[in-house]
């Protein structure tokens, strides 16, 4: 397959190692010259080392040169097609050559053009450029990716850290990429009111028509056509992550889907998102359970649906729920919002160490005191909030037809300490905006109506049901505990401009590793319900309020 790469000391020359007529990698900006096209170091080619170099193990940080080198002689092997050079560029022979293997026999792509960029520390961005090619179906293939060069373990020489995201970025273990027949037919999405749903219009919706395309592309009338497409593994499934269409050579005939999402909400969610880093939101109707608007500022995962993220204090809607319908909180009843609560071996405490002295538990939910809620740990068994939130609020159950993937909540039975954390939102409580939109829409509704994107009456879906409702009573008082906080507690910032019946909580979740909490909020207002996140975004009254806001009073 052309000329070899030599490695240092093969009498290398000063130019760039050409294969065929195809330059194997374009020298961009980053430092990479000839050492790093024609290789360098103590190793011999396949990696393998004397006796007496085992013993003088590299360690340390990787020097510039060690970084250029190792990725060089990666990218360069890897354009050529010479798999198993490339593959011993790497920690993983095994892995890599079986996925580069299948990149040009499964994948079809060839005529490899890999330009490196500037390297940081161990991390090497490049950009890719080929053509794939099906029968007599050919079409350029551009996109972006990166390598990191680690030392090896056992002698530290410097490799390429082997990840199937190197071969593409949105590869997960498991996954392969193949060119052929796609294996469901394109489908052509809806809004509400009959318009076309696309990428181009809405940027955050690409996981969700793929989605879409997955539950529907069979049944909505459409023909495949020839495409490119991630076709996911065991891992991705799980985390219902779809197979994903990266290029189409032909197309097919789409099938048409209608869903529930309202053009100019849509659009407005979209707007909000954009102007933040990692930040995620879902609106929804409560009388009906219709999902109006879903927007994700990271395009790759959909984290409106399918994000597994601790709550925080906006948990303290389920929560309030369930300690007034034990009699264990009663709203303008006193109770107890001390500085510190220790239970389980751990030491709670409020925001700012503040307390509440002679207060109600009013005053308790509206400035979000955590004592005020893990001090009633005591008298709950360990299996209480798990089953209030399943049978009232019908989250954690694994069982919504939502249309499309989500992950639907889940708190599980917990003890001790991580039992009193998970009160407000913390230990083991996971869910995502769309399972805390959901919870608003519940408290305004009065009944829980299972989110959905596509109507039931498509494909004779059946929609979960909660077991039970709140007491009339219940439900009142936790009405005017989410009203009272939009207008006098922590939300009243972000809900001033909202008028009409409204009612909201505010959350920040701590993560560790992170900064910053992430904010949270949720709120109603007259037959809307939104809830967003903003990951490392801090108090959500001051990040995520005001992005639900928005959009509760762009829905009129």
């Amino acid at each position: 397959m052309g000329n070899r790469v030599r490695a240092a000391g093969e009498g290398r020359k000063t130019r760039p190692a050409v294969i065929g007529a195809v330059i194997a990698v374009v020298v961009g900006g980053g430092g990479f010259g000839a050492y790093a096209l024609l290789g360098g170091g103590a190793g011999t080619e396949d990696g393998t080392r004397t006796a007496a170099a085992r013993e003088d193990v590299k360690t340390g940080p990787l020097s510039a040169a060690e970084v250029t080198g190792a990725a060089g002689r990666f990218l360069t092997a890897w354009a050529a097609g010479q798999v198993s050079e490339a593959a011993a560029a790497t920690d993983d022979p095994a892995a890599a050559t079986a996925l580069l293997t299948a990149y040009a026999k499964d994948a079809r792509v060839g005529n490899l053009t890999l330009t490196p960029g500037t390297a940081a520390g161990g991390k090497v961005p490049f950009a890719l450029k080929g053509t794939v090619s099906f029968e007599d179906a050919v079409k350029p293939l551009a996109y972006d990716s990166a390598l990191t060069v680690v030392r090896r373990a056992g002698d530290g020489e410097p490799r390429v850290e082997w990840q199937p995201s190197v071969v593409h970025p949105e590869l997960k273990d498991g996954d392969r990429l193949v060119t052929g027949e796609a294996g469901t037919p394109p489908v052509k999405a809806l809004d509400r009111d009959g318009g076309e749903l696309t990428t181009e219009k809405y940027p955050s919706l690409g996981s969700v028509l793929d989605g879409l395309r997955a539950k529907y592309g069979e049944k909505a009338g459409g023909a495949a056509g020839i495409e490119l497409r991630i076709v996911r593994g065991e891992a991705s499934q799980q985390a219902k992550l779809s197979d994903k269409t990266l290029l189409e050579l032909s197309e097919g005939t789409p099938g048409t889907v209608r869903t529930t999402l309202n053009p100019s909400l849509q659009a407005a969610a979209e707007a909000q998102v954009a102007a933040k880093k990692r930040a995620s939101v879902v609106v929804l109707r409560p009388s009906t359970g219709e999902i109006l608007a879903v927007a994700n500022s990271s395009r790759g995962f959909n984290t409106a649906f399918q994000g597994s993220l601790a709550p925080g204090s906006t948990m303290k809607v389920v929560t309030a729920s369930m300690l007034i319908e034990k009699g264990l909180a009663s709203m303008d009843e006193k109770h107890p919002c001390p500085k510190y609560f220790s239970y389980g071996g751990w030491k709670f405490q409020n925001l700012d160490e503040f307390e509440i002295k002679g207060g109600t538990f009013r005053a308790s939910f509206a400035r979000s005191c955590n004592t005020a809620f893990i001090s009633q740990a005591p008298e709950l068994e360990n299996d209480d909030l798990t089953e209030h939130t399943q049978q009232v609020f019908g989250l954690g159950k694994n069982d919504w037809q939502v249309g499309v993937p989500t992950f639907d909540g889940s708190v599980p039975v917990q003890k001790d300490a991580p039992m009193g954390a998970s009160l407000i939102g913390q230990g083991g409580v996971r869910m995502n905006p769309l399972n805390m939109a959901s919870v608003s829409a519940t408290v305004k509704a009065g009944v829980f109506h299972q989110p959905y994107l596509v109507s039931p009456e498509v494909d004779g879906r059946k929609l979960a049901m909660a077991s039970r409702t709140l007491s009339a009573g219940t439900l009142a008082q936790l009405r005017e505990l989410m009203a009272y906080t939009a207008t006098s507690g922590t939300a009243a910032e972000a809900m001033a401009g909202v008028g009409g019946d409204k009612g909201a909580k505010t959350g920040s979740a701590e993560v560790d590793g992170q900064k910053k909490p992430n904010g949270w909020f949720t709120a109603y207002r007259g037959d809307l319900a939104a809830a967003g996140v903003v990951q490392e975004g801090g108090h959500g009254g001051k990040t995520a309020g005001p992005m639900v806001a928005a959009l509760l009073k762009a829905g009129g």
